[in-house]
């Protein structure tokens, strides 16, 4: 079954790849690298998901918005690939920033949403190193950005 197989199969709309913000691009290949930058929480509508996980939303929203990072990073892999999931060979890595209160603790249960959708999405060859990291602020106030690095066939 093919990726695109896959996620038409675990009904996933993928949302549109958005284009950078600031001074820097969405993605790079560098030799069979494919790196991409961060990706924020933005609802399947939109919305910034915004707001700090343990005072303003639970570890349940923080898991919902990083999936929804997750599914951005696969829609940016589409666009860099010339829309054709098959180029992906593994996930490497991803790093998830979690905007949250001091005293929070459980930031990779947050960055399992990310987690979850690419392995689930990708198979053993979405299979990642990470890592998980608190952050008391995040670009426009949203409350997760994951980025990543994929191998390339």
């Amino acid at each position: 079954m093919t990726i695109e197989d896959k996620i038409k199969k675990l009904n996933i709309n993928l949302p549109d790849a958005k284009p950078p913000v600031g001074s820097y691009v969405a993605t790079k290949i560098v030799g069979n690298l494919l790196y991409i930058s961060g990706q924020i929480s933005i609802s399947e509508n939109g919305e910034l998901l915004k707001g700090k996980i343990g005072k303003d939303l639970s570890v349940e929203d923080g898991y919902k918005a990083a999936e929804r990072c997750g599914l951005s990073i696969i829609s940016q892999a589409k666009v860099a690939c010339n829309g054709d999931l098959s180029k992906i060979k593994s996930c490497i890595k991803l790093t998830g920033f979690v905007n949250s209160t001091d005293d929070f603790t459980d930031q990779p249960k947050v960055i399992n949403g990310a987690s979850d959708l690419i392995a689930t999405v990708f198979g053993d060859a979405g299979m990642h190193t990470r890592a998980a990291v608190s952050t008391n602020s995040l670009p426009l106030g949203v409350s997760v950005e994951v980025d990543a690095i994929f191998e390339l066939n």
